[in-house]
């Protein structure tokens, strides 16, 4: 019987690990296509987008960036990276060899990461649930405090928690972030802080779309730590390159909370504006 039931989980892995490798394979497909039709244009970013394991094109403007940058250290950190394919770094660790860190808080999301990446990518995985008071983990973890890419997406405190890493030393050259489009372009706020959003949002307490920071606010806190408007560490690249970067893109309304809600950022947030919102300054 203990026989019988380890062949079926070795089975189970073997197929388990066949999909994931499947689901690979297509966005490393997805990511040549995408990104042989681009015409780069090295003043304009939306020029540089393609997508392959990222949602938005955001394989292609890290793929620029970090092939910008004066001294590399190919290492990344992703909060929030999922099952190690969906995420803003499997680009990085699948077709350039990077190594870092992928965080999530999910158990099972954490186990599929380790278990598809480890046997190809130099990756540790961390099954954390983020907050302000445990960057320590994560620290203890990493080989470098100045990762070429720092990417957070896990739709709560993410001010809070990018806050908490800059405070405790790290200084990425390339910080990724979401910003909440519902907050519109002016606001500079977030969140109330909350170690666990998520059940209160489930239970119907805040509207779904209820999560995260405005552009704003990301710029308010990146600017007090020396990076500029664009998320990156300015001395990490060319002056030439920076000075093209200032003709760049600002805020975009965020087209799945469009279609989700069938309306636009100033009517997203009149669903939220009497809850409760830290201001930035």
């Amino acid at each position: 019987m203990v026989k019988q039931i380890q062949r079926y989980l070795k089975y189970f892995y073997y197929i388990y690990y066949f999909i994931g490798m499947s689901k690979v394979n297509m966005s490393l497909s997805r990511a040549a296509a995408t990104s042989a039709l681009r015409d780069i244009d090295y003043t304009n970013p939306l020029s540089w987008e393609f997508s392959g394991f990222s949602q938005s094109g955001g394989d292609g403007i890290i793929d620029i960036l970090t092939r910008k940058l004066l001294s590399p250290n190919r290492y990344f950190i992703e909060i929030g990276a999922n099952d190690g394919i969906e995420n803003n770094t499997a680009w990085l660790a699948f077709a350039r060899r990077y190594t870092g860190i992928m965080v999530d808080g999910n158990p099972k999301l954490s186990w599929r990461c380790n278990y598809l990446l480890s046997p190809l990518c130099l990756i540790d995985t961390i099954n954390l649930f983020v907050n302000k008071d445990n960057i320590d983990v994560i620290k203890n973890k990493a080989l470098y405090i100045n990762p070429d890419v720092f990417s957070i997406d896990i739709d709560g405190i993410d001010y809070y928690v990018v806050e908490a890493f800059l405070k405790f030393g790290f200084r990425p050259k390339i910080i990724v972030v979401e910003y909440n489009s519902a907050f519109g372009p002016s606001e500079s706020i977030t969140i109330e802080y909350r170690e666990n959003i998520y059940p209160e949002r489930e239970k119907g307490r805040f509207p779904v779309v209820y999560w995260g920071c405005s552009l704003n606010g990301w710029k308010t806190l990146l600017l007090k730590h020396g990076v500029d408007a664009f998320f990156i560490d300015p001395g990490e690249f060319s002056g030439q390159f920076i000075k093209q970067l200032k003709k760049g893109i600002d805020f975009r309304d965020n087209f799945s909370t469009f279609w989700f809600y069938k309306n636009s950022w100033d009517k997203q947030f009149n669903l939220m504006k009497d809850l409760p919102f830290f201001k930035i300054r």
